[in-house]
């Protein structure tokens, strides 16, 4: 397809990229027509070869050919703008030139996510885009099976989140549970041993954890909040309370994300 040229920022048909930084009106925009942006060639790249469909292509003049080959594979249209016009439309400097949309893919349910998976990260109510996303990458990356997540969890296909995960959102299997309170059980039903990561007394060393499951078990490792960690509820519900051994007295714990993805490593490690 021809690139289209456009100069106006206001332009209906770039409505889709329209001030990727406004958090509720994103929120608004994408649920109302079901797309997720993806920034950066490679990302765009992961997302077409994970089979999501683009709805359009928007790239500065500088970059106007750096996707022609999965241009050309789809019925998408391609705009072409200004790096003013794509600051004035996104909100901020575009460096990477390169933006799409996709359609999103209905969500697949819990049995179908967890079939087959012998280690998964379940998260509650993680709210930052990038923890998210940095999660992802670790779990991904490592060898984690799947994730679940609570209803209140960041959206794993905000831009932000797809950006920091490099696409390893596209790639790792995840769900969102339907109800908050008693989905753990769900997990137990399912045969997998609930195992909350938490620095609080009574918790016991992750490893030494692990290594005393019978290695057929299946594992979901749970993490919570990053101010407050993990609820009351999902403690009393998990079969064991486990942590990351500090050296540092005065260091009680590890950020959401460094802990995830040292506790990412035992679980894959376990599991591979």
């Amino acid at each position: 397809m021809s690139a289209i040229r456009v100069t106006d920022p206001a332009d209906p048909r770039l409505t889709d990229y329209t001030r990727l930084r406004d958090v509720n009106l994103r929120r608004h925009l994408e649920a109302e027509y079901g797309l997720f942006m993806a920034e950066g060639d490679k990302v765009i790249r992961r997302a077409a070869a994970a089979g999501f469909r683009p709805r359009s292509f928007l790239l500065t003049e500088r970059r106007a050919a750096a996707l022609d080959d999965i241009v050309s594979v789809y019925d998408a249209p391609l705009y072409v703008v200004s790096e003013d016009t794509a600051h004035r439309l996104v909100g901020f400097d575009l460096h990477r030139g390169a933006l799409a949309a996709f359609h999103r893919k209905v969500l697949p349910g819990l049995d179908e996510v967890l079939s087959g998976a012998r280690g998964i990260v379940v998260l509650e109510d993680l709210v930052d885009h990038t923890n998210v996303g940095a999660l992802f990458r670790s779990a991904a990356g490592l060898g984690v099976d799947a994730a679940v997540l609570a209803p209140r969890c960041a959206d794993p296909l905000y831009r932000r989140s797809v950006k920091v995960s490099m696409g390893a959102v596209f790639t790792l299997p995840y769900t969102r549970l339907d109800d908050w309170y008693g989905g753990l059980e769900a997990l137990r039903g399912s045969g997998f041993h609930l195992m909350a990561l938490t620095p609080g007394e009574g918790s016991q060393p992750l490893r030494e954890a692990m290594a005393g499951l019978d290695p057929s078990v299946r594992v979901a490792l749970m993490l919570g909040t990053e101010g407050d960690g993990l609820s009351s509820r999902w403690l009393e519900q998990a079969d064991a309370r486990v942590r990351i051994p500090m050296a540092e007295r005065e260091v009680d714990s590890l950020n959401v994300t460094a802990a995830a993805a040292v506790a990412c490593y035992e679980l894959a490690r376990r599991s591979g």
